[in-house]
């Protein structure tokens, strides 16, 4: 057992919490991670003051030391990719080369940013007035709270941290507290090798009722992005929004995956298999809807079967492993009762949905493929979040549209096709923030901008350029030349 005290880093010190919590790896879970400080509410407001007061220093920065700061940090944690990749999927409990990728990109997303520092560029407007010149600049919001969820516990956190500071604000992070490791180590590099003004950078973790809370109510907090569940989203978004402040929220979706029945089987089912149940099916782009024509369903649900069994379900380090366990206890419990749901509603489990025993104790579930549903079950309805897929049958690619579109979430949506007319048109009616066509609905670009309509998201796009409208605020300056 690791019983290092990993603290929370406040003012340029790394300092107690409260209380103290046990990180355990859903893999094994006789494996202690490490120890984890908490912090209360009164720690969270010293690092709000922290961050506030050290704002205008870091601002101040020319862009180019802005920029550097954000390519060390970024160097270092790819040079420490199989270090990291094996803490996250310890951690989280995604396989190896999964926790490698992730780390990958972020330390591609901080690169990114450091780049984004140097193009931040202003306007130069004529004015209808003589004499008068018209010129429109952007300016940091100035301290960012940035809440995060576990299922992505490097890569999330980077995409929100890497643009705040780019343009020039502080930052309070408070991480997921079921995966304080990955937050923790990250965090350590951007406060050791970023060399930012102390205070810039402030690292909280702790449950949300405190922290998130106190983040949420903190009128020296003028912007806050949050990635996580729908409630607690909506409930920090009317806290911001009642004080003024800029909110940004990803709270997940609904995803579906139309297959036509002149899609490629093959790649569908490999499209299907990505979106549904890699990652553990712990995505909130992942396909949990597939919605099938008729004249492929059978062929298509029969491949997916085949295609499940083949799939290895073990510890996240083994060699060979396609899918590691789900995350913890509460989400195992969950992914279980929608399974159960499911069949209870009138939906057949098809294939997988079964507790696996391995070598070591942990929070294995084997992949679950549920059919003969239709998209009023509560299990196309709500989010489950777990590696449950659920198959709707539909007459043609009309009433298909129409289902996918029918769902109070709006992140992502697939189609698998050979038809230019089809994919074309579904990429135009589609009320999804992102549309993939024969790539699974779960894959996404660091530099391209991210989010979702309607119930999933709220307020600007993330990564990419598109960042900056979040992270900045535009002023427009008259001026009587």
């Amino acid at each position: 057992m690791n019983t290092k005290l990993h603290k929370n880093f406040i003012a340029g010190e790394w300092v107690e919490g409260v209380t103290a919590g046990l990180n355990i790896n859903p893999s094994d879970t006789r494996d202690v991670i490490g120890e984890y400080s908490r912090a209360d509410a009164a720690q969270t407001e010293q690092a709000i003051e922290s961050a506030y007061q050290a704002q205008k220093t870091w601002a101040q920065w020319t862009a180019e030391q802005r920029s550097d700061a954000l390519d060390r940090i970024g160097t270092e944690v790819l040079a420490r990719r199989n270090e990291l990749g094996e803490l996250l999927a310890r951690e989280e409990g995604k396989t190896l080369a999964e926790g490698i990728g992730e780390v990958v990109r972020a330390g591609r997303v901080f690169k990114f940013f450091s780049g984004e520092v140097l193009r931040l560029a202003g306007e130069k407007l004529p004015s209808i007035r003589p004499g008068v010149d018209v010129e429109v600049t952007r300016e940091p919001e100035g301290v960012v709270g940035i809440i995060t969820p576990w299922n992505f516990p490097i890569a999330i956190p980077a995409w929100k941290i890497a643009p705040a500071l780019a343009f020039g604000n502080a930052v309070v992070f408070k991480p997921a507290d079921l995966v304080p490791g990955s937050a923790w180590a990250l965090s350590e590099i951007i406060a050791r090798a970023g060399q930012l003004p102390a205070g810039t950078f402030n690292l909280v973790m702790g449950p949300g009722s405190k922290v998130g809370q106190t983040l949420a109510h903190s009128r020296k907090v003028r912007a806050l992005t949050f990635t996580g569940s729908v409630s607690t989203g909506r409930s920090i978004g009317m806290t911001c929004m009642e004080r003024g402040a800029k909110v940004q929220l990803e709270m997940g979706g609904k995803n579906p995956l139309l297959v036509l029945n002149d899609a490629d089987l093959e790649l569908a089912v490999s499209v299907a298999i990505n979106g549904s149940f890699f990652s553990t099916g712990q995505r909130c782009t992942g396909s949990s809807r597939l919605i099938v024509e008729d004249g492929i369903h059978d062929q298509f649900v029969a491949a997916m079967a085949q295609r499940m069994a083949a799939l290895r379900v073990d510890h996240a380090l083994k060699a060979g492993t396609d899918i590691g366990p789900v995350a913890s206890q509460d989400q195992l419990d969950q992914d279980r009762h929608y399974i159960e749901l499911g069949c209870q509603e009138g939906g057949v489990l098809y294939a997988g949905g079964e507790l696996l025993q391995r070598d070591t104790p942990g929070f294995y579930l084997a992949p679950a493929l549920i059919t003969q549903t239709h998209n009023a079950m509560r299990i196309n309805r709500e989010e489950v979040f777990g590696p449950v897929a659920s198959v709707v049958r539909v007459r043609d690619y009309e009433e298909a549209v129409h289902l996918a579109n029918d769902t109070d979430f709006g992140l992502s949506s697939g189609i698998c096709t050979t038809s230019l007319k089809h994919a074309t048109d579904f990429k135009r009616r589609s009320t999804a923030g992102m549309v993939m066509v024969n790539v699974p609905t779960a894959g996404v670009d660091y530099h391209a901008p991210f989010g979702g309509r309607k119930g999933s998201s709220y307020g600007p796009r993330e990564q990419g350029s598109h960042a900056r409208e979040f992270y900045t605020s535009v002023k427009t300056a008259y001026t009587l030349a």
